[in-house]
């Protein structure tokens, strides 16, 4: 059985170990650029022994953010990558950039009716005034996935290890691979093959850009995890779609932000996480997501059954999300053939667990699944764990390399 501690190489990338930061919007970015607080958490991670952290959502273009503040991958920003990336390495880890694009699950305003795979209205949309979203046409396409290419190449130049291309949670690459969002009947639409040939497009200009210099990941959803969209066997036809164009690892997640986020985080949000918040639309949308969802109680490793399925169809390595928060969890994931594991909410609680986990501690996490960490990225400190100190609000208003 694979040890923690054993090193992982993912394309051209070699890991010191097998445990993985996931990405986690923090809000730690003021006007799009990353602050010396998000250096310091991304360190601590480092520090903690993560082989490799994950920065999450950085845009490859202005209308592709869904919040204001959000990093984009352009020249203004890379300094502040740069000193983000080099304080990781000095901790003996790896850095990742997370590129995507929000297509219509966007809160931001002023680039115009947004994109998504099919036209109409626009239910995200309805929360910030945007009704209404516009199905791409091939120019827009072949624009989006150049995009994607040149953010990639930017993230190399600040001196990522490794990209991640996100393909879940009901952002635009998702919105082509679900047929809960994509209504098409072109080339890009009907079955998952149709589905997928944007996204797969998006992944082979990025390998075509860094694929000998960078490991590119690919993050998506197994399910969709509600009526109408993806189901674990559409998933695992995504999996072998992606293997066969060349991805060089898989981070498989699950759920949809708008239509099922406890499928995602595998637990209920707390009435809480409002009382945090102060912007008025993200007040909003918590109210009408608390006010539909169905309770679902904590449990560990709550997308395993999924992942086994996907395990079992494809060969290219495969990262576990979900769950993970003793030791015992990290050995079985591992144990059942999975070669790296993701992990969230624990490392936002203790950054140090992958240090206990590596040195062969039985060690259980203190993490309670409560999500109240999620609703603490719209805090003046950032993403924190609730049981532990805040985020610093005077760090997060300071630019990275300011």
């Amino acid at each position: 059985m694979r040890h923690p501690s054993t090193p992982l190489r993912i394309g051209p990338l070699t890991l010191r170990n097998r445990l993985i930061k996931a990405a986690t919007n923090e809000g730690m970015s003021r006007q799009g650029l990353p602050t010396r607080q998000l250096v310091r958490f991304h360190e601590a991670v480092a520090a903690g022994g993560a082989g490799l952290t994950t920065l999450a959502y950085c845009a490859v273009s202005a209308a592709g953010t869904t919040l204001n503040d959000q990093i984009v991958l352009n020249e203004t920003a890379l300094p502040h990558l740069q000193a983000l990336t080099e304080a990781v390495h000095r901790q003996g880890g790896a850095a990742s950039a997370q590129i995507t694009h929000g297509g219509c699950f966007t809160f931001v305003r002023g680039h115009g009716r947004p994109w998504s795979a099919s036209g109409g209205v626009n239910k995200i949309g309805m929360m910030s005034g945007q009704l209404l979203k516009r199905a791409m046409g091939e120019q827009e396409m072949e624009a989006v996935a150049a995009q994607f290419a040149k953010a990639a190449r930017l993230a190399r130049r600040a001196g990522f290890d490794a990209v991640e291309i996100h393909m879940g949670h009901g952002y635009l690459l998702s919105q082509f691979l679900s047929p809960l969002y994509n209504q098409r009947r072109d080339a890009y639409g009907g079955d998952i093959e149709g589905r997928a040939r944007f996204p797969l497009r998006v992944l082979r200009r990025v390998l075509d850009a860094v694929g000998d210099e960078m490991a590119v990941i690919c993050k998506y959803s197994m399910t969709d995890g509600c009526r109408g969209g993806n189901r674990t066997e559409e998933g695992v036809a995504i999996a072998r779609l992606l293997e066969r164009e060349g991805a060089h690892m898989l981070v498989l997640s699950a759920g949809l932000n708008a239509e099922s986020i406890t499928t995602m985080f595998g637990s209920s949000f707390p009435a809480e996480n409002r009382a945090v918040v102060t912007n008025p639309l993200m007040k909003a949308a918590m109210f009408l997501q608390q006010r539909f969802q169905r309770e679902v109680p904590f449990r560990e490793l709550y997308l395993l059954e999924k992942a086994r399925r996907v395990r079992q169809a494809v060969s290219l390595p495969l990262a576990y999300l979900g769950g993970v928060n003793s030791a015992a969890n990290v050995h079985q994931v591992l144990g059942e053939g999975f070669e790296a594991v993701a992990l969230g909410r624990v490392l936002i609680h203790d950054p140090d667990f992958v240090a206990a986990v590596c040195r062969g501690a039985d060690h259980q996490s203190g993490c309670t699944h409560c999500n109240r960490c999620v609703a603490m990225m719209y805090t003046e400190g950032g993403t924190s764990c609730v049981l532990k100190a805040p985020g610093d609000p005077r760090l997060n208003r300071q630019p990275a390399a300011g």
